[in-house]
């Protein structure tokens, strides 16, 4: 029998996890061009970034019931295809509707790479999940802080949103050699551990797992919510989006990376209840500041949001193990269908608050201003709200030993 190529199998799965990541930083940074060019309303551009996160749930849903059969090689070729496809016929769209539709196909290979490959990492290093599964969701920011310098170069080159796009064809084509012909470890019914119908039982059977499936919608939304409109919220604040993003998520690239060392001390639910506090602190503190001081609070975001993904899956791997692959894909897909619902709804906020601005005589730049921190005024309302339901889980931390499902 060949031998498992862990290294190697880990490597590949985060050069996928950073095509996800380039597809959030590009599309970040081309916001401004696709008004430009296209014509958009800030709510037609919510509907567009509502298909980049609509597509990750659906592959979420889909994918993760068939782990089990499939496997994460068959399940990863299904997120090259799409990656392909979406990034090909974006590059070449005319008009609204064309991008709206090949945005799915990149959100729903998007949605594949985490249905394939947290799995295959838990699996792969059952001993050490949490940490593994931090260092994995290290390449999400940090492919979203080199997609986002790589967008800002192009811009100062004055490349075209086009050259912006093509620029994912790289880790994608990186990650199809590296998966190229490896052998994949088993699956949990190829080891007649577990099967898919086991999974759904102990989803069902747990509320913990639907009190969670609540609390990820929130994160998502939280952290990848203010990033997907970060140039459009803060272009008028006098500090540069790209900049801010690139920030952000190279902060949240280290924080991760080192994730072992603070959540052996914190535990899993400590570290979700501080960066909850973290976070809504930062996002009020952003929604009324310009200039300078948005980089400061730039870095106390990045350190509130930093822990929330990887540590929510974790949270499952670790708490709810019965739950399996489909636990995982479920959690990762509810995160992305809350960020997904939000998108147009943060765009209609940026269009409603502009609108009460002009009809108060305020100048155009200062009215953008105005606009971008009044949404972030609301955004801050979803981590006051994980603030109660983290502390929840903080407080009775031990009994989640005896929880374990």
């Amino acid at each position: 029998m060949e031998q498992i190529n862990r290294n190697r199998l880990f490597i590949a799965s985060c050069f996928a996890l950073i095509t996800t990541a380039f597809a959030f930083a590009i599309r970040a940074g081309i916001m401004n061009d696709l008004v430009k060019d296209f014509k958009l309303t800030d709510t037609q551009l919510g509907w567009i970034s509502f298909m980049g996160a609509f597509g990750f749930p659906i592959a979420t849903l889909v994918g993760g019931p068939l782990y089990n059969s499939l496997g994460p090689k068959r399940l990863g070729n299904i997120a090259l295809l799409c990656h392909f496809l979406g990034i090909t016929f974006s590059i070449l769209s005319q008009s609204f509707w064309p991008l709206f539709f090949s945005t799915f196909f990149v959100s729903f290979g998007n949605g594949m790479v985490e249905a394939a490959y947290n799995p295959l990492i838990s699996s792969m290093y059952s001993d050490n999940k949490a940490t593994m599964l931090n260092k994995f969701h290290v390449w999400f920011p940090g492919g979203i802080a080199i997609g986002s310098i790589i967008a800002l170069f192009l811009t100062n080159l004055g490349g075209t949103w086009q050259m912006k796009i093509a620029v994912m064809y790289i880790p994608m084509i990186v990650y199809a050699y590296l998966f190229y012909g490896q052998t994949f470890p088993k699956t949990q019914n190829e080891l007649g551990e577990a099967s898919t119908k086991s999974n759904i039982q102990a989803i069902l059977s747990s509320p913990l797992y639907w009190f969670m499936l609540v609390c990820m919608a929130l994160t998502a939304t939280t952290e990848l919510g203010t990033q997907s409109w970060v140039e459009r919220i803060l272009g008028n604040s006098g500090a540069q989006p790209l900049v801010v993003l690139f920030l952000v998520t190279g902060l949240m690239a280290i924080g991760r990376y080192f994730a072992g060392h603070v959540i052996h001390r914190l535990n899993i639910t400590g570290v979700l209840f501080i960066s909850a506090i973290i976070a809504c602190i930062s996002i009020g503190l952003m929604s009324s500041a310009s200039g300078g001081i948005v980089y400061l609070y730039a870095v106390l975001f990045a350190l509130g949001v930093c822990y929330f993904w990887p540590n929510m899956i974790s949270f499952i791997a670790v708490y709810q193990p019965k739950t399996g692959a489909l636990g995982m894909s479920l959690i990762g897909g509810v995160g992305m269908v809350g960020l997904a619902i939000f998108q147009p709804i943060i765009g209609g906020w940026l269009d409603v608050e502009r609108a009460k601005a002009l009809a108060n005589n305020i100048p155009a730049e200062a009215a953008e201003l105005a606009a971008g921190q009044a949404t972030l005024d609301n955004i801050a309302i979803f981590p006051a709200i994980l603030i109660v339901a983290f502390g929840i889980l903080f407080f009775y931390r031990k009994k989640l030993e005896s929880y374990k499902l």
